[in-house]
């Protein structure tokens, strides 16, 4: 489904990912706390399980569906076992943070309020020489398909790429528990941290590497018909699109602020994440965009390939 955005909001400025959500964003001056950043993101709502009749009005034991306080709207069904994480308790672990350098930036909904989200931004810091803007994403969900999630999603400073590879030895993503007990949300706080900066400094180690390794032409041409291979039977059509899409990577390989990593493999690894960040896709859908975004927050399959391809 769509990662279609309802409603989200932004801290004093336009958030890196504007463009793709400026018509359903709203601009404060600040949010202290999480129960503030949700307030003026419209999630500030709550779900309640209530009973599912058949068609012949007969109540449907053993499920219940997740409903919406602001407009009814059912947002899942799940069953009896279920318990519901509102929007404030999923959220106020995070308030921990904030004295260790996170500030809240941005906070909405997605999938029609399936998912909702918190972007906190921790502070800068250097990946391979490049300034870096560390973001976590906190997300939700209300159809029974997931748990609080956190997400590392570095971005560089310079262009605005999202750096959020998969790694070997440190995870881009996990969840936490989250109950409601104090000295539960505080480990939960400190375990993120530990978390986040586990992830930074293997992505740091990782780039350095990258950046160390030659790159050729051939080399790279080798990657790209494997990152993106053509089929035998594909048409001369799919075959004009599969070459206009390597040759768009190739052009990012010679963006102005990769001069520093010009034939090397985590130049190439950064043109992919231009590509996956900033190209448009041959065939757009309604919600591209939306799905782009989510995408961003998430990783993407395309460049976790090319990293593999590289390593």
């Amino acid at each position: 489904m769509a990662a279609e955005i309802e409603r989200m909001f932004s801290v004093r400025e336009k958030p890196w990912h504007y463009e793709m959500t400026k018509d359903k964003t709203s601009i404060i001056q600040n949010a202290l706390t999480s129960a503030e950043a949700l307030t003026a993101a419209g999630l500030d709502w709550t779900i309640e399980g209530r009973p599912i009749y058949d068609e012949n009005c007969d109540e449907i034991p053993g499920f219940k569906a997740n409903t919406r306080s602001s407009d009814g709207k059912v947002l899942g069904v799940v069953s009896d076992k279920y318990k519901v994480v509102q929007n404030k308790e999923a959220f106020d672990f995070t308030d921990s943070l904030i004295g260790n350098g996170l500030t809240y930036e941005t906070a909405g909904s997605l999938r029609g309020g399936k998912t909702i989200w918190l972007l906190g931004k921790m502070p800068e810091r250097y990946i391979a020489g490049d300034l870096t803007e560390p973001y976590i994403v906190f997300s939700n969900t209300h159809d029974g398909t997931g748990a609080v999630r956190c997400a590392m999603t570095p971005i560089r400073v310079v262009c605005q790429n999202t750096l959020n590879i998969a790694l070997r030895n440190a995870n881009r993503a996990w969840s936490m528990i989250h109950r409601g007990d104090i000295m539960m949300k505080l480990d939960e706080a400190r375990q993120t941290l530990e978390l986040a900066d586990m992830y930074l400094a293997a992505l740091d180690d990782e780039a350095q590497i990258l950046a160390d390794q030659k790159l050729t032409d051939g080399e790279m041409h080798d990657i790209l018909d494997k990152l993106i291979p053509t089929e035998e039977d594909a048409t001369d059509r799919q075959k004009k699109t599969i070459q206009e899409t390597k040759d768009q990577i190739i052009i990012c390989t010679l963006a102005p602020d990769l001069t520093k990593f010009l034939n090397t493999k985590w130049g190439f690894v950064n043109a992919v994440a231009d590509f996956v960040d900033h190209g448009e896709p041959a065939r757009k859908t309604k919600n591209w965009r939306e799905n782009r975004w989510g995408n961003i927050i998430g990783g993407h399959e395309l460049l976790d390939r090319a990293v593999a391809l590289v390593r």
